[in-house]
């Protein structure tokens, strides 16, 4: 039909040509992400770098809208038979991929399939311990990872006379003296009150969040972060809210710009708040390591990571998956780790790269760009310093904001609230574990 449109010489020319140079077929590979503004950038120039590093595949990446629609896009293309190749997933939807039956190829028996040279070694464990069975397996690929830090408004601190703090009775003290020195709404505060105040919390002191090395080993897992440590933490919380030394900014990272502002002197939240402190901050600041309690054995321990991993989902040709291991070769190379650490915030995922960053004294300018790559290469992971792996973990996070804000507004103790989101989750564990992959 389209030679129709051409001139018979033209037409013929063209056929000789087809004939004499047939065009080497490409194989193409989706990427489905949820990366935005200057991310998005990163990603396009990773899969542009790729295409023009060889001719037999080609990555098109594509924007499927935030991680959970970005996940929810994918199971629901993968029931109908149109999955993506690669797809970005955030770190607490590893248990529900995991239990996708058939929805994905884990990473190591990728790599070993397609004949890809992979030791996990390479990687920073503190980084793929949260992607990888208890055998060190990894069942997707680390892309953009973050930590807690705790930011912090120099000026603020200078004006108070007040050193910055390392444990967390420093911190509450710290609070104290700011509030006492003209911060009468917020001495102190935070965002993602789960991630920040019982999971990480957890995982910096070295003590469990759930059994069965917090969902790693089982999808049988029982909650217990109901024990002293997070009783006692959660108690101060309470009590220093009743004089705003510590204010409440909400379950996610809405209340960030009340460290940019300068109201909360004193926060804690993702290190890849970042972009939006540079950006917006009129004062000095830093980001240090999250506090601890002295008076735990051994604290702190490391932390564990935030964002998001690459899963290879099931269902494609050997030559496709083929691709798909030579493009997670080409995401692992030292270099482009660098780059992408740069460009990005977000961490570095193989030891290579992060010695080379600092080698090349990136690190000394911005020290804080540093600080989550400190706390998660602290000390080699435990099995409660790994990460955590439970379903419906969205939801989750929901009943245990719900029972701290109870605690908070005075309607439950400390012990009472975290009693109740260990019941109330323990329910929907065993809900989850019912639908589970065994």
């Amino acid at each position: 039909m389209a030679l129709r449109h051409f001139g018979a010489a033209a037409a013929i020319a063209l056929t000789v040509g087809l004939s004499a140079s047939p065009a080497l077929a490409v194989t193409e590979i989706q990427w489905w992400h949820a990366m935005t503004g200057a991310n998005n950038d990163v990603i396009v120039k990773l899969a542009t770098d790729f295409n023009a590093s060889q001719s037999d595949y080609k990555v098109i990446p594509t924007y499927k809208g935030n991680y959970p629609d970005t996940m929810n896009a994918g199971i629901a293309a993968f029931r109908a038979g149109n999955a993506p190749h690669i797809m970005q997933v955030f770190e607490v939807g590893t248990a529900t991929m995991m239990a996708a039956t058939g929805a994905v190829k884990p990473v190591y028996k990728l790599m070993a399939d397609a004949g890809e040279k992979f030791d996990p070694k390479i990687y920073l464990p503190a980084i793929t311990g949260y992607y990888s069975t208890s055998k060190g397996e990894m069942l997707s690929f680390p892309f953009n990872s973050s930590s807690t830090v705790m930011w912090v408004n120099l000026d603020e601190l200078k004006k108070a006379n007040v050193e910055i703090p390392k444990t967390w009775p420093e911190t509450f003290e710290a609070a104290k003296k700011l509030k006492a020195a003209g911060h009468d709404t917020c001495g102190f505060s935070g965002s993602w009150i789960t991630w920040v105040n019982l999971e990480q919390l957890s995982a910096w002191h070295n003590v469990p969040l759930a059994s069965k090395a917090n969902g790693l080993d089982g999808f049988d897992t029982v909650l217990e972060f109901n024990g002293p440590l997070q009783v006692k933490h959660l108690e101060t919380l309470v009590e220093l809210q009743k004089t705003k030394t510590y204010d409440y900014a909400g379950r996610t990272n809405t209340g960030e710009g009340r460290f940019t502002s300068g109201e909360c002197p004193i926060y804690l939240t993702s290190s890849a708040f970042f972009g939006n402190v540079k950006a917006q901050a009129k004062f000095n600041f830093t980001a240090v390591p999250m506090p601890y309690y002295p008076d735990v054995k051994g604290a702190p321990q490391n932390s564990i990571i935030g964002g998001a991993s690459l899963w290879v989902m099931g269902g494609k040709s050997a030559e496709e998956y083929k691709g798909v291991a030579k493009f997670l070769t080409f995401l692992s190379d030292t270099d482009r780790q660098v780059y992408i650490h740069k460009a990005s915030g977000y961490l570095p995922i193989t030891k290579a790269a992060y010695a080379k960053a600092k080698e090349e004294g990136f690190y000394k300018d911005q020290p804080y760009l540093e600080t989550p790559l400190l706390e998660l290469t602290n000390k080699e992971p435990t099995e409660n310093s790994c990460g955590l792996r439970l379903g419906n973990m969205v939801q989750l996070r929901d009943v245990w904001s719900e029972e701290i804000e109870q605690a908070l507004a005075g309607k439950k103790t400390a012990k009472q609230a975290l009693d109740a989101a260990v019941e109330r989750g323990n329910t929907m564990l065993r809900q989850f574990e019912k639908t589970a992959v065994k």
